[in-house]
């Protein structure tokens, strides 16, 4: 302790200061460190590839379509089928049979109106599904359970704590009956809705209903399918991308394709950094989901946070550097002392080995 004191004492003012600006930094570093991989974390939207395999070598890829690009399930069976050609020309099997080796959905967005005996909510904000879409998008359920756009009936819909007591009072509602077109659907689950500045500025301010694609389409608003999503094997970088992107056959114009799975990682932010200005311009006509948007939103911050880590780092290198520098310009000793004291301290271990090995010799 006492010599920690007196080695503190005998620091300059100008030395005291500086070691507090690399404490500070490097505090500043892990706090920033952590915000952004709870954040990334918490993106559940983006990290469907981590929940699928255990092993990181799956990738999550989106697809967001123009208004003009017309895109129906049977072109998107098209592609499931020449996908399934490109793994198995890859020699990429499922590890049972019962294992899936890829998952996707796919949604629209819309208006549509739900009324039950009491009131009506018209005109909300409306996802209509297909496929596997809470795989992707596992929205906080309160009750209730989630429905696939692969089921039989497209009967069933997925309402938030707002619909649920505008329509029926309450939000225990499971089993209930609202009527969409005059036909009758049933309440699957109510869910919380996601809070938070971005959430609200990419629409989830107001009132949103899940519904199956069928439904939408037949009895809502809709100008069609408009984003594709899927996870699947990625043994090699860009192998689940580029299958996806040339698969697809669209030029860049007409679809925005987004590697979820890494565009959260280093390059991916460097990416976002560089194009700086640039990505408020969009030449696509493409409207994103509220997810996508709100995944924008995140890449921005994220950019700064990295920005803010690397001056953390940088500003405690260059300080560091400094008193090395300064410390060679004051040092007392040259390179033929640095090898004397390197051949002494060999000399001393060597002695102290040859010690305990005659100590052993004694027993």
């Amino acid at each position: 302790m006492n010599k920690v004191v007196s080695f503190i004492k005998s620091l300059t003012w100008k030395q005291i200061v500086l070691s507090v600006i690399v404490f500070v930094c490097l505090v500043l570093w892990a706090g920033l460190t952590v915000f952004a991989t709870v954040k990334k974390n918490g993106l559940l939207d983006q990290t469907a590839a981590k929940r699928w395999s255990e092993e990181n070598n799956a990738a999550q890829i989106s697809c967001f379509f123009t208004e003009s690009t017309e895109i129906d399930k049977n072109r998107i069976r098209t592609f499931e089928n020449d996908l399934d050609k490109v793994l198995l020309e890859a020699s990429i099997t499922a590890p049972n049979e019962n294992a899936r080796l890829w998952a996707d959905a796919y949604s629209a967005s819309g208006k549509i109106t739900l009324s039950s005996g009491k009131t009506s909510l018209a005109d909300a904000t409306a996802v209509g599904i297909g496929g596997d879409f809470f795989l992707f998008h596992p929205v906080q359920l309160l009750y209730g359970s989630y429905f696939s756009g692969s089921d039989l009936m497209h009967d069933k819909v997925i309402v938030d704590e707002e619909a649920a007591w505008q329509l029926f009072g309450s939000n225990d509602v499971v089993g209930m009956e609202v009527r969409i077109g005059g036909i009758p659907h049933y309440i699957a689950g109510v869910i919380k809705r996601e809070e938070g500045r971005f959430a609200e500025a990419a629409g989830l301010n107001k009132t949103v209903v899940y519904v199956s694609c069928e439904t939408l389409e037949e009895f809502g608003v809709t100008e069609g399918i408009d984003s594709y999503e899927i996870v699947m094997p990625n043994p090699v970088k860009n192998f689940a991308y580029n299958s996806v992107k040339e698969k697809f056959g669209m030029d860049e114009s007409r679809m925005w394709v987004v590697e979820n799975s890494a565009r959260f990682g280093l390059k991916g932010l460097f990416t976002v950094i560089s194009e700086f200005g640039l990505r408020s311009m969009n030449n696509r006509a493409i409207r994103y989901p509220y997810w996508e948007n709100v995944a924008r939103g995140w890449e921005d911050v994220l950019a700064a946070v990295l920005i803010l880590q690397i001056l953390c780092l940088l500003i405690p290198s260059v300080i560091l550097v400094a008193a090395v520098m300064a410390a060679w310009r004051r040092k007392q000793w040259t390179w033929k002392d640095v090898g004397h004291f390197l051949v002494d301290c060999k000399d001393r271990m060597a002695e102290k080995a040859r010690g305990e090995k005659n100590k052993w010799k004694h027993f």
